[in-house]
């Protein structure tokens, strides 16, 4: 069940998602790799889930790492429905 909101990280390859993870943890930041939500389209099955007051940090890191995404997505609930918008 999807609470109100939750924020993911995308890839297009499972070697970039492994290598986003383990930068992120890094920084001990709690993230939980999951499923890629099938509201965001693209070709890696694995997605990262992080807290949104961690989404800064995290695209700090992503930046300063070169780590390759397709984007940080918010999924949330809208007419019953679920939607992922493309945050960055």
């Amino acid at each position: 069940m999807l609470n109100n909101e939750m924020y993911v990280i995308a890839f297009d390859s499972t070697h970039h998602a492994i290598k986003s993870e383990k930068e992120i943890k890094s920084q001990e930041i709690n993230i939980k790799t999951i499923p890629t939500p099938r509201e965001i389209s693209v070709s890696c099955g694995l997605s990262i889930k992080f807290d949104y007051n961690d989404l800064n940090w995290i695209n700090n890191i992503i930046r300063e790492n070169n780590l390759s995404t397709s984007g940080i997505y918010k999924i949330y609930r809208k007419e019953g429905k679920r939607v992922a918008e493309k945050l960055i």
